[in-house]
């Protein structure tokens, strides 16, 4: 995977986060990924920030891309592109390039790039989906556009089960919140979706929440962190220890 460039100014590209204000104030140091500014970094050797997303770290990922697919017929036409989903709601499947099928229901998957953010699997499949010319024509879904719509943050480290504690009402614990499962409840009174998502050894979870409440969201779980230590990292300390770069 090629490096980002490193140095950018978010407000300079097309894409950013909904909350690279706050992200700039916690110092920042920002990457281009494609079209879109993401956090790379906060100041300190990555070695240091891989230590933090080990005890508690908060990483923005909303710059990632991300889509899904709704309706009668959209499962059976991801699969058909070749999409690994299986029978289970409320669980998140990975594919081979590190990507996310989450399903949210039985006719809706939510699509979730993995942290190298190529793109290669989102952008092909909004690419691919289009009605047909039959009549009538077959049930595939449809497009649900996430990238604009939900805010995408990572809760990594040891201590990231107590401190959803204090945001919501799932035991998160590993022993009872598997690798892949997803919970689409409340989080700190307002509605989201956790998604287990370690890096290899460490436990992680995805957390997705309207992106009009995102800098909310990110301060309420900045608070709860506070107790264990926990802080913000970059995007390379959780690609390092994904594995990914």
């Amino acid at each position: 995977m090629a490096a980002p460039e490193t140095s950018v100014r978010p407000d300079a590209l097309p894409r950013r986060s909904f909350v690279y204000r706050t992200l700039q104030a916690a110092g920042a140091e920002f990457a281009a990924l494609g079209d879109a500014a993401v956090a790379i970094g906060f100041g300190r050797p990555v070695e240091a920030e891989i230590d933090r997303a080990r005890v508690l770290g908060l990483a923005d990922l909303s710059p990632l891309p991300r889509t899904g697919f709704k309706g009668a017929g959209a499962v059976e036409w991801l699969v058909g592109q070749g999409v690994e989903v299986g029978p289970d709601s409320n669980r998140a499947y990975t594919q081979t390039g590190g990507e996310l099928a989450a399903r949210l229901a039985p006719t809706e998957v939510l699509l979730l790039d993995g942290l190298a953010g190529t793109a290669a699997l989102v952008g092909r499949l909004d690419k691919a989906w289009a009605w047909g010319a039959e009549t009538p024509r077959k049930a595939i879904g449809y497009p649900v556009p996430r990238a604009d719509s939900h805010a995408w943050f990572a809760v990594t480290g040891r201590h990231a089960p107590a401190m959803f504690a204090k945001l919501c009402g799932i035991d998160l614990r590993p022993s009872k919140f598997a690798d892949g499962a997803i919970a689409q409840t409340s989080i700190a009174k307002m509605s989201g979706i956790v998604i287990r998502r370690d890096l290899g050894a460490v436990p992680g979870f995805y957390l997705l929440a309207d992106s009009a409440s995102a800098a909310y969201l990110w301060g309420c779980v900045a608070d709860a962190m506070a107790e264990f230590a926990g802080a913000p990292v970059g995007l390379a300390a959780l690609r390092r220890l994904a594995g990914d770069g």
